[in-house]
């Protein structure tokens, strides 16, 4: 098992009154962590997947909770997405049941968000877990061995079962492709069209690193652009993909309105693509790169609590920088390039916000998603 970067964070936050909640996508080792964090503690395992446990979880009130809780003093609700109306039970156990420490997984943000954020105001602490993170998997294997493994890990991601059964990558990462995407985000979601959905997916897997446009792409698959809009936040949502949005304080030339897509693991997007070709028979190899440094470098602002906040910037003179971070005020631009030694940066990005600026490579990459 790797050492996720949560662990002690997790570990220091049980305590009754408040809900400790861990939410991300299928397969990244929720259920493993919160396990791993209760080792040598009894506590009540209840399974959302379970149609008993469900059917107890239901709207029960207090006297039935306090039946089913009994003497514990730690219950973990696994998978509780699928147990509806979850969040006002959870509200009763931690108003209730003073004493016991309550955690609670899930596996998407679609119903659980939306479940739990009135029921649970100040009653709970939440965070978000990702696939194995570089930090991870370089403490988990050592040095020597990740630097082997990086190119693998670009086609490959981050998966804890990728990584676990290798030479079985690509049939791991179908079972996760076919069973959450193409079945748990359509059920959850009402989702009418996979088909649409699965187009959208290849569409923004081709223009990883480039703008999308919601008119071109509803174009493209024949949707119309509030469709579009809907599906990347059902995408979004799901922890699928995410999200960076144009940077623009000053310039009247800067571009305010679009967005750039990316996957929150590599491996997921190749899988979508069904492209698992050598790093050095593909033309997309700078879209990996910039991948698989984005999503790293989120990651480690999610986990460390940086408060950074991620941009590209692109002016309509078609300067741009590939990613741009926003901490404690300070402006900071960085390019990405596999193997380049030099990197031309805007003087008009850099001029006007007074920002640092650094390349960042295949050599000096680990300064970048190790913060």
């Amino acid at each position: 098992m790797f050492e996720r970067s949560l662990a002690e964070k997790l570990k220091r936050k049980i305590q009754g009154g408040k809900a400790l909640v861990l939410i991300g996508a299928r397969q990244v080792g929720k259920t493993t962590l919160l396990n791993h964090i209760l080792e040598g503690k009894d506590f009540l395992f209840l399974d959302g997947d379970d149609p008993t446990t469900r059917s107890l979880l239901n709207s029960p009130n207090t006297e039935q909770l306090r039946s089913l809780i009994g003497d514990s003093r730690i219950v973990f609700l696994d998978e509780a997405q699928r147990i509806k109306g979850i969040g006002l039970t959870l509200k009763i156990i931690t108003d209730q049941f003073k004493q016991v420490s309550l955690l609670v997984s899930g596996s998407s943000a679609f119903d659980l968000g939306s479940e739990l954020n009135e029921p649970l105001t100040g009653r709970k602490w939440e965070y978000e877990l990702y696939p194995i993170s570089w930090e991870e998997y370089e403490a988990g294997i050592g040095y020597l061995k990740s630097e082997q493994q990086l190119e693998n890990r670009l086609l490959y991601g981050f998966y804890p079962e990728v990584i676990v059964n290798q030479g079985e990558e690509r049939e791991t990462l179908k079972n996760i492709v076919d069973s959450y995407l193409y079945k748990d985000i359509l059920s959850f979601a009402d989702i009418r069209k996979p088909e649409v959905l699965e187009k959208l997916l290849q569409a923004l897997a081709l223009q990883t690193g480039s703008e999308v446009n919601y008119n071109e792409l509803a174009q493209l698959i024949g949707i119309n652009k509030i469709t579009v809009q809907t599906y990347i936040d059902i995408l979004e949502k799901g922890y699928v993909v995410f999200r960076l949005n144009s940077f623009s304080r000053n310039l009247r030339n800067e571009i305010k309105q679009n967005r750039k897509v990316y996957f929150y693991d590599n491996g997921v997007r190749n899988m979508i693509l069904g492209n698992f070709q050598p790093l050095n028979l593909r033309q997309d190899k700078g879209a990996l790169w910039e991948n698989f440094l984005i999503s790293e470098r989120l990651k480690q602002n999610k986990y460390k609590n940086t408060f950074a906040q991620m941009y590209f910037w692109r002016t309509t003179q078609q300067q741009e920088i590939d990613f741009v971070e926003v901490k404690d005020g300070a402006i900071s631009g960085f390019e990405f390039k596999w193997k380049a030694q030099k990197a031309k940066f805007s003087k008009t990005f850099t001029e006007t916000y007074q920002a640092e600026t650094q390349l960042v490579n295949r050599d000096n990459f680990r300064k970048f998603v190790l913060i």
